[in-house]
């Protein structure tokens, strides 16, 4: 049985169709990155899974359990980070998980053990008697971390953990992650951050005015979005002449100028079944007297493939 699943699930504001028709499924143990651009759906998604909103139709379960109907039932098995935390005023470390355990019906009697362990998990030990309002943004988020580890729920929804956060606090963000993953919570994570997704995730889904473009392991997603080889080729002068050169060579569909750094960049994208080699680019571009400074086969990022599916490059 899958630990998150969602049958046709549909959220309507008004005309505004805010999620059209998703059907998603995710397994125990798996870290599934959300991915899409803003007001793409991904935010509702988690909140109906959180039991937070209603869904205009269809249904959403959590472990077997049926959102809007056994809210009682899946609530002690989630765990749900927004992208931030409200302010408690004048308010410890300390008093705000005691806070929560206390919600959670954690039995006093463990309660002490329970935070001292949420709080090595998080690298929050040394802030036990610090107001929460004022932590810092990375350490704000670590703490939401450690509430919803207070029940040790099966699922955390986790909705931009690392907005907002400096180079260092997403590092240790994300491998706060990695250990959640190694313990064996399911883990539903949306961010903008693509490549820590790609580090992280072991499946994804790529969602677009509420629609699933696409979902499954990572591999998956990246040869799906290769349309056709790409060789990409840099010479040492003259990009304009080389790429006309290209353009007439027998087996390539197209060819394009990219800026990067460091200069011009010629994408050759071949046609799906050509049989051209990158070295037969490479010894048309000699014979003419150009100089190669680099000529290697595309590489496909998440990055790349979020922006090819997303634009609708692949079916």
């Amino acid at each position: 049985m899958p630990m998150i699943e969602t049958v046709n699930l549909t959220k309507k504001y008004g005309d505004f169709v805010a999620l059209d028709n998703l059907n998603l499924t995710i397994e125990e143990g798996t870290c599934f990155g959300f991915i899409g651009p803003n007001g793409a759906g991904k935010t509702t998604t988690i909140k109906i899974l959180a039991t937070l909103l209603k869904p205009t139709w269809g249904e959403a379960r959590i472990d077997g359990k049926v959102v809007g109907y056994q809210n009682h039932l899946i609530r002690p098995l989630i765990g749900y980070v927004p992208d931030f935390m409200g302010a408690y005023q004048d308010m410890t470390v300390t008093e705000y998980l005691e806070f929560f355990a206390a919600c959670y019906a954690v039995p006093a009697s463990r309660r002490e053990k329970t935070i001292s362990e949420v709080l090595a998990l998080t690298d929050l030990t040394h802030k036990t008697e610090s107001e929460v309002n004022g932590l810092s943004r990375g350490m704000q988020q670590r703490l939401a971390v450690a509430r919803v580890l207070i029940h040790d729920p099966k699922v955390l929804l986790m909705d931009e953990p690392s907005s907002g956060l400096d180079p260092r606090a997403r590092i240790e963000m994300r491998e706060l992650l990695k250990e959640l993953r190694r313990i064996g919570k399911t883990i539903l994570i949306s961010s903008h951050i693509l490549y820590e997704l790609a580090d992280l995730c072991n499946a994804v889904g790529v969602i677009e005015q509420g629609k699933l473009v696409f979902a499954g392991p990572v591999a998956e997603l990246m040869q799906r979005a290769k349309v056709g080889k790409v060789v990409q080729i840099q010479v040492e002068a003259r990009p304009e002449e080389a790429a006309q050169l290209l353009r007439g060579v027998r087996g390539v569909a197209r060819v394009e100028i990219a800026l990067e750094e460091g200069g011009q960049r010629i994408d050759v994208i071949l046609e799906p079944n050509a049989e051209i080699a990158a070295s037969e680019l490479a010894a048309r571009l000699l014979a003419q007297g150009f100089r190669l400074a680099r000529l290697q086969p595309e590489q496909i990022s998440l990055e790349t493939a979020f922006m090819r599916l997303t634009k609708g490059l692949v079916s």
